[in-house]
């Protein structure tokens, strides 16, 4: 019960964070595309490209998270939870393609430097990062360490922040010393933070998708510590994977010496993957020598 309790309120929190990210961002990326394209400047548009798929993350993290607190169904028997892992991949890929965008962009740019008003530039980009410090803060309330839906959003705001960092830097540059190259070397800047972030989030969604063990968790070590029971003679068929980020599965067979009792061994083993390694959703089926058994723990 307090295990679904915590799920149920992480989701809660996750969803508010969410929420009122979304609106935030979407109301100021208006702005800054607004501003972006009277003062000509590409630092603006590109990190105004980055609110808007901000945003598009944003939304989809929280209609990940809506559609996953659906009760699963006789199809769906896991309910809805890898939405969630299906919105961080897609986060993560738009953002490697709007950071290869920006650097085509820059290129351009850095070949014939435009005029850019480097005043209203400013202006609007401390205003984004006053923007984008909020956000951050209202998605720290979430679980962003567990949930890689929310952590893909968060970092998206982070990009984002850095961002108008560098178009802060940048107007300053050009408004003190006339420098417009410093406009595209900024969103060049901005493109390697963002693609970083991408490559992480999106190689982490797909380790999921592709039922890999979860990287806080060693096999080796949860088939060491079955192993140690004392009425396990041996296990194989371990596997190890995660239906959404913060929700671990394993499933195993554990052969037992002659004097195994079934019920006693099932009940060591649950309590100790529990207690050592955090896993809660557990199938473990039981063999003997010329018999077997299967019992399945939740």
């Amino acid at each position: 019960m307090g295990h679904s309790h915590g799920h149920h309120h992480h989701g809660s929190s996750n969803k508010s964070a969410l929420k009122w990210s979304f609106f935030l961002i979407t109301g100021f990326m208006i702005v800054e595309v607004i501003g972006g394209i009277l003062t000509n400047s590409l630092a603006l548009l590109s990190d105004a490209g980055h609110m808007l798929s901000d945003a598009a993350a944003l939304g989809l993290s929280y209609m990940a998270i809506t559609l996953g607190q659906r009760s699963a169904s006789s199809k769906k028997t896991y309910g809805y939870k890898r939405f969630e892992i299906l919105a961080a991949f897609i986060n993560g890929i738009t953002l490697i393609v709007i950071s290869a965008y920006i650097f085509f962009e820059a290129y351009q740019r850095l070949m014939n430097p435009p005029e850019v008003v480097s005043t209203g530039m400013l202006f609007i980009s401390i205003i984004g990062l006053i923007v984008n410090i909020a956000v951050a803060f209202i998605l720290m309330k979430g679980d962003k360490d567990e949930n890689l839906n929310v952590r893909s959003a968060f970092l998206h705001v982070i990009g984002d922040m850095l961002g108008s960092v560098g178009a802060i830097s940048a107007a300053l540059l050009i408004l003190f010393f006339g420098w417009n190259a410093a406009d595209p070397i900024a969103s060049i800047i901005v493109a390697i933070l963002i693609i970083i972030s991408g490559y992480r989030v999106t190689r982490d969604a797909v380790h999921i998708l592709m039922e890999g063990a979860p990287l806080n968790i060693d096999p080796e070590k949860v088939k060491e510590k079955l192993v140690s029971l004392n009425e396990v003679q041996s296990v194989h068929d371990l596997h190890i994977w995660s239906i959404t980020s913060d929700f671990p599965a394993v499933s195993c067979h554990l052969v037992l010496k002659e004097s195994g009792n079934d019920q006693i061994v099932l009940a060591k083993a649950k309590k100790m993957l529990h207690d050592e390694f955090e896993l809660h959703h557990v199938t473990i089926q039981i063999e003997k020598e010329g018999a077997s058994g299967c019992e399945t723990c939740n």
